[in-house]
Parts: C-alpha cells; structure tokens; sequence
C-alpha cells in the first residue's frame, strides 16, 4: 500500500474543499486498485458529491439545518456551536474510497471527492490518501 498525508487550510468559515485534483494526481499511474481518503480529525469528513453547481452550498446548508451552530451542544469548547463539528462526521464520514482503473479514479461525471469541515476553531487539516494496488 502506498499512502501519504497532506496538508490543507479550511479557513474561517464553513467549507467544502474539492480535493479531486489531489486525488487524481496521487493515483496516476498507479494502475487498477482502490484510493483510500481519511481525515484524521475528530471534526471533519469527506464527501463525495458534485461541486461548483451548487451542490457543495446545498450540503453546507442542509448542514447547518440539521447541526446549527447555537448554544444547544454539551460540547462547548471554543466558537459557538462547536458541538456540531464533533457530531457531523456521525453524517459525513471521515473517509472515503473510490475504485481506481488504469491509474484513474473511476468517479462519475459529475462526482468530486471533497472535505467537509465545519470546525472554524482549526483551519489546519491533514488528509491522508492510501492507494492499494489490485
């Protein structure tokens, strides 16, 4: 298995960060497998959806319908609304695989391979890809 970790800056707000281009170039070449995405943060998660359509603002605010960012969570460190961003990865998973044919990712259309953070107290992230050969 081949894998890395690379790093990202989700800033001060909300974010979905297409992560497409990154994947891609970590897979080429690599032949027939499968592309392994984590995030090893306890608020954070990856998402596979399409991006740039607005589908990526669509998740952000059905997001912050169903995790709103007020004073109702028990966990109350940091910003206001902190809580949610340790119960969204409950909803979008920290990790993310997809089939990898002839070194590329085999994705649909319109599918991007994305970061979802809603954590405005850490805007550093770590990303770790794994590719395993088959």
């Amino acid at each position: 298995m081949r894998s890395e970790t690379r790093s990202y800056q989700t800033g001060a707000s909300d974010v979905v960060l297409d992560l497409t281009r990154d994947c891609a170039e970590f897979v080429g070449g690599q032949g027939d497998g499968l592309l392994h995405v984590f995030v090893p943060h306890a608020t954070a998660g990856i998402a596979v959806l399409e991006t740039g359509a607005g589908s990526d603002d669509d998740l952000l605010a059905a997001l912050d319908d169903l995790l709103p960012a007020d004073d109702r969570w028990r966990h109350r460190h940091g910003s206001r609304g902190h809580g949610r961003s340790h119960v969204m990865p409950a909803l979008v998973p920290p990790y993310a695989s997809v089939p990898v044919l002839g070194g590329r990712l085999a994705l649909g259309t319109w599918q991007s391979i994305c970061l979802v953070d809603l954590n405005v107290d850490n805007p550093d992230r770590e990303v770790r890809f794994s590719f395993l050969s088959g």
